[in-house]
């Protein structure tokens, strides 16, 4: 098979972003190439650093450069509030709300078994230690109003309140079907404020 040509390679490249077919990965490699030359090579130099320096945090599970993220070094969070969301995006989302002052664990996933998703994938056994640490005493359970987060939210609720933790779920301010990185603000704000306590 004949290698890939560098444009071919860089129109194939781009297609890993999400929503991005063949003909705009197309478009964005020429745009590039044509018109900001300058940009692809801060982009290609931004994705190499962040490639490298990027990892999970050990707390948390989320991105960060160091071994824990600003959020778990920070002392004005309260430790006793775990919320536990799909994505860093989510993350992102739930800390623009300005609603909630606890930490965070990052699943980067959830659980899907036709995907061959399970626990391991998304570190339940991290969660769990984490979960069970003698400060943390709420877990907000953030998942995604999806099939798949519904079932892990589900999932974690039965593990986390059989060890004697009191285990909240968003309220459905949030959308079914709707997932948090395209919720807005006002409404994942309300979601917070009226969580609730998963039957057990």
């Amino acid at each position: 098979m004949e290698p890939l040509g560098s444009l071919e390679e860089l129109t194939q490249a781009l297609r890993c972003l999400p929503g991005v077919g063949p003909k705009a990965a197309q478009r964005m490699a020429l745009h590039l190439l044509q018109h900001d030359r300058e940009g692809a090579q801060r982009l290609s130099r931004a994705l190499a650093g962040a490639t490298q320096s990027i990892q999970h945090c050990e707390r948390c599970n989320t991105f960060t450069e160091g071994t824990l993220c600003a959020l778990c070094r920070s002392t004005k969070r309260d430790p006793a509030l775990l919320c536990v969301v799909e994505t860093p995006a989510d993350l992102m989302m739930i800390e623009h709300t300005q609603a909630y002052a606890g930490l965070y664990f990052v699943l980067m996933g959830r659980l899907s078994p036709l995907d061959g998703i399970g626990p391991k994938e998304i570190r339940l056994d991290h969660l769990l230690k984490r979960a069970q640490d003698g400060v943390v005493r709420e877990v907000v359970l953030a998942t995604n109003f999806t099939n798949e987060g519904e079932a892990t939210a589900h999932y974690i609720g039965e593990l986390l309140s059989a060890r004697g933790l009191v285990v909240t779920r968003l309220a459905r301010g949030v959308p079914v079907g709707g997932e948090l990185e395209y919720v807005d603000s006002g409404t994942l704000a309300q979601a917070l404020r009226e969580r609730r306590a998963l039957a057990g």
